[in-house]
């Protein structure tokens, strides 16, 4: 028996990288323990921005009786911050201090950012709820709670994701981006069936506690996930070093016309992908008839399509894959599945509706790991050692969540406007069925989806063009800035 016992361990060790999703992103500079430790992170955001989006969407409406349009504005307040990811990446490339740490300062202040955001919370529903004073004060601490949830959610964010960068080896980047950011789906979808059992038997002391919980829980996992992820450079960090300002170090980010192009293909991408999030349930139940239950599982199609393109981006790019061509892929994937869902709609056909959501969800997942790789591998280290790994990632979530949040905004708004203008008969008496405002939306993305495939095209073969012209041939590289 003892002598079996090192052929199954090898066995082992062969089957799990083959058939565990995302194993092989571990590495010896970043083994897998440590690596989903660090993932924790990207829990505690998501259990956050499930809790501002949909829990405390839906109770302000309905049990607190708030005026939808001041629940919007509220919802869409942290994506004020959404700009600064650059910034905030900047800072933390650039961080003074006599301790050593880079990363570590600006993961644990956004933590407490979003701590106070969520621990304010309780005392605003109380007063939006019970009444006592002046009846805006309520809405104002709300406001201020949502904001403050938004600086956390965005500087906690880029810095870890900065932090991933710096310890995860070249090769390895893509697989431990796909894994991140599958946590950051686990920790949604944790949240929603976290909320949703704990609130079972809704009242207010209940909402409170769970705001309560998701805060202190917020603490912990970032606090695990930062233990002893960093090491200490105070040479680095020194506040005697020279360093560029914001805007040097933003001229010589974006010092080339790739740089320009991949985040212009970020925004229109995410924009198309966005502007069906709130529209795709809707539409199942009003133009195809389906059930709550049935058009709640399209939530459950999207997320599995997402994590099918997440597996496929790490399991490409981590064999040296051009990610511009992959990412173009994960746009007509989208072209697709947006034209299926216009044409389930006259075929009356729930099956051709739910595999559109599947193939929406694939390509979008597919273009946001490939794009983001892709903008890691511009990132590079000075000749003073210092990484630009934080504003490469800032920028890239600076646009990234900016033109998600206007997609959201913008979906509903000219789905609202297209049904109005085609109920009054503008566009004559034939169209005037309930599809016809969602088709409008969806022709659009599938514009703006080919407008992405158009930006990209030049960027098509542009790492293995950069590395030709480099002595770098050893495997997935940082790609150098053309001269």
């Amino acid at each position: 028996m003892s002598r079996r016992l090192p052929q199954l361990k090898d066995q082992w060790t062969k089957i799990g990288p083959r058939f565990l999703p995302f194993a092989d992103a571990a590495t010896d500079e970043l083994p897998l323990p440590r690596l989903l430790r660090l993932a924790l992170f990207q829990i505690s955001v998501g259990i956050a921005v499930t809790l501002i989006t949909g829990t405390l969407n839906r109770v302000m409406i309905l049990e607190l009786s708030v005026p939808a349009w001041l629940v919007s504005i509220m919802v869409a307040l942290p994506l004020l911050f959404a700009p600064l990811r650059a910034l905030i990446g900047h800072k933390s490339d650039t961080h003074k201090s006599i301790l050593g740490w880079k990363r570590v300062p600006y993961i644990w202040f956004g933590t407490i950012f979003q701590f106070g955001g969520l621990a304010i919370m309780p005392m605003a529903i109380l007063l939006m709820s019970e009444g006592g004073g002046p009846f805006f004060l309520g809405h104002m601490i709300t406001g201020l709670g949502f904001l403050l949830i938004g600086l956390g959610l965005h500087t906690t964010q880029t810095a870890g994701l900065a932090l991933a960068t710096d310890l995860a080896p070249q090769e390895s980047r893509p697989r431990v981006v796909a894994l991140l950011y599958v946590m950051l789906l686990i920790g949604m979808v944790i949240g929603a069936l976290g909320f949703s059992w704990l609130l079972a038997d809704f009242s207010h002391p209940r909402l409170i506690q769970v705001i309560q919980g998701a805060a202190v829980v917020t603490i912990v996992l970032n606090v695990i996930a930062l233990w002893k992820q960093e090491a200490r450079n105070p040479a680095a960090t020194a506040p005697d070093l020279a360093r560029p300002t914001f805007y040097e170090a933003w001229r010589a980010f974006t010092s080339t016309n790739r740089t320009g192009r991949l985040l212009l293909a970020v925004g229109l991408g995410t924009l198309a992908f966005s502007m069906q999030d709130i529209l795709l349930e809707p539409y199942g139940g009003q133009v195809l008839n389906l059930s709550v239950s049935a058009t709640t599982l399209l939530t459950a199609l999207f997320a599995g399509g997402t994590l099918a393109g997440f597996a496929l981006a790490a399991q490409r790019l981590g064999k040296n894959c051009d990610p511009y061509r992959y990412a173009g892929l994960g746009a007509v994937i989208g072209v697709v599945g947006f034209t299926l869902v216009v044409f389930s709609a006259p075929l009356q056909s729930a099956f051709m509706f739910r595999s559109a959501t599947a193939m929406i969800g694939f390509g979008s997942g597919l273009f946001a790991v490939c794009l983001l790789t892709a903008t890691m591998q511009l990132a590079k280290t000075t000749a003073d050692g210092r990484s630009t790994n934080g504003i490469a990632l800032g920028a890239w979530g600076a646009v990234n969540a900016t033109a998600a949040g206007l997609g959201l905004a913008a979906g509903g708004a000219l789905r609202d406007l297209f049904t109005a203008m085609g109920s009054s008969g503008l566009f004559g008496r034939v169209i005037t069925d309930p599809a016809f405002g969602y088709g409008a939306v969806y022709h659009l993305e599938i514009g703006l989806l080919f407008a992405t495939l158009i930006v990209l095209g030049p960027l098509v073969g542009a790492q293995r063009r950069a590395t030709d012209t480099t002595t770098n041939r050893h495997g997935f590289g940082l790609a150098e800035f053309p001269g």
